[in-house]
């Protein structure tokens, strides 16, 4: 009787302990898939709830943004010049039902995905485009990245180019080129101000002309900025109606 009584008392606390297994607890961030017999039941969560010990399954899938870190690439541009791209992708599940039946890992898949579209995409464009117009890039990375992963309940929320690494040469000729246009823009700018500078003094022999008694007193205030320098060379201009005497006797 007391064999019997240990062994009911056994089967008891195995079939307590076989039901409460079935107890699942999911995070506010999580969210369990629940299969029956290998049919999908739907998706539960976040909290507590009860799964069926061996008539259902859960697999647990994680809704927060993931941050995937794109290996470094080496790739041939439009141009024909070989650069190394690396980039970062933000993405989060969506759907967390088609993330477990469309694909067999949407990590994996999300990261492959993801590093042949940046060799795509850059080997469609040139140079001077990847270093001038990376937000554009980068955008359009977003774009076909999310649309090839939108079946898997995948969304992509962010594409960011981190590094374009360009050949030793290439980076001399771009030093090069920069300078050249650094000397070109200044030799523009000196030859402007001294296009400036003729028409102020154009304007200002024309302002000088008109008064006969002027530009003597422009020479006598030269003459007292060159003595405020303490300089020994003495100069005596010639008054300008001298010359003019002279002119008139010819």
């Amino acid at each position: 009787m007391e064999i019997a009584t240990l062994i009911g008392a056994g089967l008891g606390i195995i079939v307590l302990l076989f039901l409460l297994s079935g107890i699942r607890i999911v995070k506010e961030y999580e969210r369990g898939v629940i299969f029956r017999l290998g049919r999908l039941v739907g998706a539960r969560g976040p909290g507590l709830f009860y799964v069926i010990p061996i008539i259902e399954t859960m697999v647990v899938v994680d809704l927060r943004t993931v941050t995937y870190d794109v290996p470094t690439q080496e790739v041939v541009t439009k141009d024909n010049v070989t650069v190394r791209v690396n980039a970062v992708v933000y993405y989060r599940v969506v759907d967390p039902e088609k993330a477990v039946t469309e694909v067999a890992d949407y990590r994996y898949a999300t990261a492959q995905i993801a590093q042949t579209t940046l060799r795509s995409v850059i080997g469609q464009t040139e140079l001077d485009e990847l270093l001038s117009e990376r937000e554009k890039i980068n955008v359009k990375l977003q774009q076909i990245i999310d649309e090839a992963t939108n079946p898997w309940g995948i969304k992509v929320t962010a594409v960011e180019i981190k590094d374009v690494e360009l050949p030793e040469e290439m980076r001399r000729i771009m030093a090069m080129q920069a300078e050249a246009e650094r000397e070109r823009r200044a030799k523009i700018i000196r030859a402007d101000g001294e296009l400036q500078a003729s028409k102020k003094l154009l304007e200002a022999a024309q302002v000088l002309e008109q008064s006969r008694g002027a530009m003597m007193l422009r020479i006598l205030q030269t003459l007292n900025e060159v003595a405020s320098e303490q300089n020994t060379t003495i100069i005596l201009p010639i008054p300008i109606e001298i010359l003019e005497y002279f002119k008139r006797k010819n």
